[in-house]
């Protein structure tokens, strides 16, 4: 099989990964809870990812890097903590599920949305300067389309929300591994990511990069504190209830280290040229719609296309028949489709890691202008 749904989940991982997820099932318990040199192991296991992490995203204190169930379950965390019923937020119009529903499940909350074109960034930051206000309850912003790998200006939209003092949240799910994010520079109160996409560590694995203190989603044992009724007030235990997944933490911690080593700067370039293979080769085509950029700074390496004539779903499902894995609909993100104006629609997505070659996108090519034939 040919994979590019790598913004759903990194499909293939580095051998490391494996062997990490493997080595702590079978020589790691619970950590916090004994002292003995399983649970030890354990405990360095998860503190080391927290390093590693904290380096790679500018977070001093490393007890500041909550580990959660994956990117939703840090988002619901943060939006928790700062959005109240009948108050106010700002999002773009490219947001996921993940940050909408929640949201609307608040009680009398007001949304508000920033819908501005496709790649059009410098819209994006006037759209946000024109609905942020004093009393905002947060911002709450997308780094990188998920649906159309649109790349948000994101450290002017930081810089424009520290000028009102309003809280900020980055759902960087699609930009972690390969985009720099630096909460030094950012300022962001809570930036959430998943550790089974760009990270390539194991589903089930997620991160809440915390620049303030937050309530807690889950209350339970944390082994800490546990004569107290009341959630420790510190982090990392105030947010990390009941027992770690200690063998998706370590493959986690296998797959940041292998990201340090390649460099997001080097899988950015490697998905980027990628991307522009199948773009520049589409743009072309009177059998596809495509939606892209040549901007290197715009676009991340995701593009949707559309057939002329056909949905996007049986794009996917012939595809899928001749062994390549895309993914086609709506991708959990109304939102993204009602801005681009692709709700009745869909889309059909690429997206690649730094496993893709440009020969299977040159064989996805092939099959392509076949299936217009």
């Amino acid at each position: 099989m040919i994979y590019f749904d790598a913004a759903a989940t990194s499909f293939q991982k580095p051998r490391a990964v494996r062997e990490a997820v493997y080595r702590a099932m079978t020589t790691m318990s619970s950590p916090g809870r004994g002292n003995y040199a399983s649970a030890a192991m354990a405990a360095d296991t998860l503190f080391q990812c927290r390093l590693e992490l904290g380096e790679l995203f500018g977070v001093e204190n490393p007890e500041q890097i909550v580990f959660t169930s994956n990117a939703t379950h840090a988002l619901n965390i943060a939006i928790h903590s700062l959005v109240r019923p009948g108050g106010r937020v700002v999002i773009s119009g490219y947001e996921h599920n993940a940050v909408t529903r929640p949201l609307h499940a608040i009680d009398g909350l007001s949304i508000h949305v920033v819908n501005t074109p496709l790649f059009d960034q410098e819209a994006m930051v006037r759209g946000f300067q024109n609905l942020i206000t004093k009393g905002t309850d947060a911002v709450i912003c997308t780094h990188v389309s998920n649906v159309f790998g649109y790349i948000l200006p994101i450290a002017s939209i930081a810089a424009v929300c520290r000028s009102w003092g309003v809280p900020l949240i980055i759902d960087a799910s699609q930009s972690a591994g390969s985009l720099p994010i630096d909460q030094r520079l950012l300022q962001a109160d809570f930036i959430a990511m998943p550790g089974h996409k760009g990270l390539y560590g194991p589903q089930g694995t997620g991160v809440l990069l915390c620049g303030r203190e937050g309530l807690p989603l889950l209350y339970g044992g944390t082994g800490s504190n546990s004569r107290d009724q009341a959630m420790p007030d510190f982090l990392p235990d105030r947010m990390e209830a009941g027992t770690h997944n200690v063998p998706g933490i370590a493959g986690l911690l296998a797959g940041v280290r292998f990201v340090r080593a390649m460099g997001p700067a080097a899988i950015r370039r490697h998905g980027y040229t990628l991307k522009e293979r199948l773009l520049s080769a589409l743009e072309g085509d009177a059998g596809y719609r495509v939606f892209g950029s040549h901007d290197y700074d715009k676009q991340a390496a995701v593009v949707s296309l559309l057939p002329r004539d056909g949905g996007s779903e049986e794009l996917c499902q012939q595809l899928s028949d001749r062994g390549i894995a895309l993914r086609g609909g709506y991708h959990c993100a109304p939102y993204a489709h009602q801005t681009a104006g692709t709700i009745e629609t869909g889309t059909a997505r690429f997206s690649v890691s730094a496993f893709n070659r440009l020969s299977e996108v040159d064989t996805l090519l092939r099959h392509l202008k076949s299936l217009q034939k």
